[in-house]
């Protein structure tokens, strides 16, 4: 597990340590606060997060929190998860892509200028997300999982809900429930593992 900024740049895929490296400096010439989170670089301001950094296989880039605010007049911002993602965009790049650094920047004193401002897409927690009907018949016959998933934050649970109504095929929903059963009976969020 990452502790460190550090840490995690060294657990990279070295192709893209080029590409990483430029962003964070880029990141650090403003007046954004490095941190880690989710295992990851993200940049605050005023504790909230503004951008965070990354790689996966086919690309590297910035991930904008509320990046659905910016103007991007670039066109380089995309939502990865259309239908699903609210107010994150990301801009990536490509193995050997060149980083427009003073793009970058104005893009990055955007996010900061609305962040500053207020300007923030917020969750929904008021959502009602229905009990999926494998997952009912799990909790009406196992008294254990029943009485663990009761006494879970109402955050926990809708946590779980989320991620059992996603997909739409019911062995897929069944292969998640089964992944979360022991996590419940332990008595912690699906997403515990990620938080600091």
């Amino acid at each position: 597990m990452k502790k460190t900024v550090d840490d995690f740049f060294q657990s990279v895929d070295p192709k893209w340590l080029p590409t990483l490296t430029l962003l964070r400096k880029l990141c650090n010439q403003t007046e954004l606060m490095e941190t880690l989170k989710w295992g990851m670089p993200v940049y605050t301001i005023n504790n909230k997060n503004v951008v965070g950094i990354g790689a996966f296989t086919a690309h590297a880039g910035l991930w904008f929190y509320n990046g659905s605010f910016l103007r991007d007049e670039a066109g380089v911002l995309l939502n990865a998860q259309e239908g699903k993602t609210k107010g994150m965009r990301q801009w990536r790049f490509e193995e050997g892509d060149e980083i427009p650094d003073k793009l970058v920047l104005a893009y990055l004193k955007e996010a900061i200028e609305n962040q500053k401002q207020g300007k923030e897409i917020v969750a929904d927690k008021n959502k009602k997300w229905p009990i999926p009907s494998v997952f009912q018949i799990e909790l009406d016959t196992n008294p254990a999982l029943l009485e663990q998933f009761n006494g879970l934050t109402p955050g926990r649970q809708r946590e779980y809900l989320e991620y059992l109504n996603e997909p739409k095929m019911e062995k897929t929903v069944i292969s998640r429930m089964q992944k979360c059963i022991p996590i419940i009976l332990e008595g912690k969020g699906l997403n515990d593992r990620y938080k600091k």
